[in-house]
C-alpha cells in the first residue's frame, strides 16, 4: 500500500509564484502599444493599494503607541518606497505614451 504525503506548503506556494512570473511575463510582453496606457493605469491602481498597506504597516503601530515588530515596519517602508517609485514611473510612462499621440505643433 502506498503512503500519500502532503506537499510542503513552501513548495506549493513557490510553484504558484513561479507560474505567476511566467504568465505575467508573457501577458505583459504580448500587449500591443495601444493597450499599454490602460495597463499602466491598472498597475498604478494596484500600487496605490500597496501604498495604503505600507502606510498601515509603518504608521498604525506608531499611532497606537505600540512599537510592533521592527521587521514589519521596515518591510512596510520598503513596500511604500517601491510602490511609490512604481506609481511615479507609471505616470511618466503614461505621459510619454499620450504625448506620442498628440499632434505636433508647427
Amino acid at each position: 500500500m502506498e503512503h500519500i504525503t502532503a506537499v510542503d506548503p513552501f513548495v506549493f506556494r513557490f510553484s504558484i509564484f513561479a507560474l505567476a512570473v511566467f504568465v505575467g511575463y508573457y501577458v505583459v510582453w504580448s500587449v500591443t502599444p495601444a493597450l499599454h496606457t490602460p495597463l499602466m493605469s491598472v498597475t498604478n491602481a494596484i500600487s496605490s493599494v500597496i501604498v495604503v498597506g505600507g502606510l498601515l504597516a509603518v504608521g498604525v503601530p506608531l499611532a497606537t503607541n505600540d512599537q510592533g515588530p521592527l521587521w514589519a515596519r521596515m518591510l512596510g517602508f520598503a513596500a511604500l518606497v517601491l510602490a511609490s517609485v512604481n506609481i511615479f514611473g507609471g505616470f511618466l510612462v503614461t505621459q510619454r505614451m499620450l504625448a506620442m499621440y498628440q499632434k505636433k505643433k508647427k
